[in-house]
């Protein structure tokens, strides 16, 4: 059955009378479906998710308040109206039918005016609560970009300004020990842009999948190394301890996207070191997990001593511009780009991402993929 969802109706009653009577009423102006006992309701209602119910109380084996009771302790069926059009007529069976969570009660014999009227303000009330909802929900995706790009001003701004005035000093030329050390802050902040500029890059193609895996083969060794020495200036200003550890058995050479793999890690670091106060510890390793005929699954581990996350955040910092917005998290910016894009890498590498934390407590971010033996 092909179900169209707009201003969808189902009638629940066992008498084809009052259903023809109610399809001949609603159906010029609605999309009309209709069942004739209870349990067939409850499947229905579940499959087509209609607008409104128009349901009648006395039905054999499953009567009308049954299937009430059944559709609101559904999760699925819980949000949609129900209109009781039923013989019963007195005020106990009406105020039952209410307090169980129908939003009208019709009596029979009905009028076709009352029922079109009826299920015509029933509607009208709930197109008025989709548009507040869609006003919220655009709303909150405005606030939630003007954030993102005042974030992501903000983490560009910061190697930017490091570059501009590393540059100046390095060409006053004072002397070549600090000429050097100059060069050596550029390229570390150059590397930290071109990673924000490659997550921005990577979230442009995001909804259309387009991002591209290239195999090739790499040493895990040289990533974790190449990884610390862009991180070492931004550790030594804060007096981070980083200690990193691979598993000897794990290849030497391995196949897979360097660029990619670096990418997450480099990301899980970077958030490793925004969120650990000054002298806390990082610990960065890696272990295999599995290995059959050439094909490897390792297993890498972001562990920091730093300000952690609620529960609440934990459920929302992998979806895109999200990221934790609790009172420890308040005084440091970010993009909400980084995890997203990271989940998104490993996934299609074959691999999940999870993470273990609690306020006050640290993090632990820990991911799979899998990867060939050169």
């Amino acid at each position: 059955m092909e179900i169209d969802k707009k201003n969808t109706i189902l009638i629940v009653e066992d008498e084809e009378q009052y259903i023809l009577a109610l399809t001949k009423i609603l159906r010029p102006e609605y999309t009309v479906y209709a069942v004739k006992d209870g349990r067939d309701a409850i499947l229905n209602a579940e499959k087509i998710q209609p607008h409104v119910i128009l349901l009648d109380i006395i039905m054999p084996e499953m009567d009308g308040f049954a299937v009430m009771e059944a559709l609101k302790a559904s999760d699925k069926t819980e949000h949609i109206p129900i209109i009781v059009i039923s013989g019963l007529s007195e005020i106990g069976d009406e105020l039952k039918g209410l307090s169980m969570g129908a939003v009208d009660y019709i009596t029979k014999p009905f009028t076709q005016d009352i029922v079109k009227l009826r299920v015509k303000n029933q509607m009208k009330i709930l197109n008025q609560m989709n548009l507040i909802i869609e006003k919220e929900l655009a709303e909150k995706s405005s606030r939630t970009k003007i954030e993102f790009l005042t974030n992501m001003s903000h983490e560009m701004l910061t190697p930017m300004n490091a570059i501009m005035g590393m540059t100046k000093i390095a060409q006053m030329g004072i002397n070549p020990e600090r000429t050097v050390d100059c060069l050596n802050e550029i390229d570390s902040a150059s590397k930290q842009l071109l990673s924000l500029i490659n997550n921005l890059l990577d979230i442009s193609v995001y909804n259309e999948e387009s991002i591209i895996l290239v195999d090739s083969v790499f040493s895990l060794n040289i990533i974790f190394r190449d990884i610390i020495n862009i991180n070492n200036a931004r550790l030594n200003n804060r007096n981070h301890i980083i200690i990193h550890n691979i598993d000897p058995s794990i290849p030497m050479l391995l196949i897979g996207d360097e660029k990619r793999l670096s990418q997450v890690i480099s990301n899980l670091l970077d958030n490793a070191i925004k969120f650990t106060p000054e002298g806390g510890k990082i610990n960065l390793s890696a272990r295999m997990l599995e290995e059959c005929k050439g094909a490897i699954t390792l297993q890498i581990e972001v562990k920091d001593s730093g300000i952690g996350i609620t529960k609440e955040d934990k459920e929302n910092i992998f979806k895109l511009f999200e990221k934790a917005d609790n009172s420890l998290t308040t005084s440091h910016k970010g993009s909400g780009l980084g995890l997203t894009i990271s989940k998104k890498i490993i996934e299609m590498m074959g691999g999940k991402i999870h993470v273990e934390s609690e306020p006050g407590k640290g993090s632990i971010f820990t991911f799979t993929c899998k990867l060939q033996e050169k």
